[in-house]
């Protein structure tokens, strides 16, 4: 069985990583699974037309979302897919991301069960939840300014992580030059950070519920492939 994994970029892939290998593990399915992590070169935005074929200059996950869901509908019935699609909130209500995502996998790939993540404001807020897998990767970190952030809020996210994985004055030169320095080093903190992360102790309440909704439809895909 296939669990398709379709996220925003590529600093999410060692998180999304991490957690799936940890929740099959505590799950005891790893054996009954292979995941397929798929990043995309940003958020990107809905087409006009939900059902027209995306443009080829279009590389964003939301861009290629209704084509993807609407590809994987046609192989329903010849193999068992698990999709689970993450994005970060942004300065949207991740509630109101939460459903539209929803709304997009019941319209467009109905056969397949699919489990959705949004992390809260960014995707760093779940690498912020765990401050022991910080303090392993990052051993300068700065405990005191991380105990000052509240989990999952609107803050300025990687701009906070940067400031406690790099101190003040990197961390001013970063956001200073942006992008794509930026992506760059969001993914390096991600691959640095995540191999120490574990689950059950991310105080990130995003994270939590990603990982809870992982915990319901997991079992449950397994229990309907058995009965196929």
């Amino acid at each position: 069985m296939r669990i398709e994994v379709l996220c925003e970029d590529k600093s999410a892939q060692p998180v999304l990583d991490q957690v799936l290998k940890q929740v099959l593990e505590r799950l005891q399915l790893s054996r009954y699974f292979e995941y397929y992590l798929h990043p995309h070169r940003g958020l990107g935005s809905l087409p006009g037309q939900l059902n027209a074929r995306p443009l080829a200059s279009k590389t964003g996950l939301y861009d290629l979302l209704p084509a993807k869901l609407r590809a994987y509908q046609k192989l329903a019935g010849r193999e068992h897919f698990v999709l689970v699609i993450v994005h970060d909130s942004d300065d949207r209500d991740a509630d109101d991301c939460y459903r539209q995502l929803e709304y997009l996998c019941r319209t467009f790939a109905p056969a397949h069960f699919f489990v959705l993540g949004i992390s809260v404001e960014e995707l760093e807020a779940w690498l912020l939840g765990d401050w022991s897998a910080i303090k392993s990767a990052y051993p300068e970190a700065d405990h005191k300014l991380w105990k000052s952030y509240r989990q999952d809020s609107v803050c300025g996210t990687w701009e906070l992580l940067a400031h406690v994985l790099e101190g003040k004055h990197k961390g001013n030169e970063l956001i200073r030059v942006g992008y794509p320095a930026v992506g760059i080093y969001k993914s390096e903190w991600a691959r640095r950070i995540s191999p120490y992360m574990k689950i059950e102790r991310n105080q990130s309440p995003s994270l939590q519920k990603f990982i809870r909704r992982l915990d319901k439809i997991l079992p449950m895909a397994v229990e309907e492939a058995r009965r196929a």
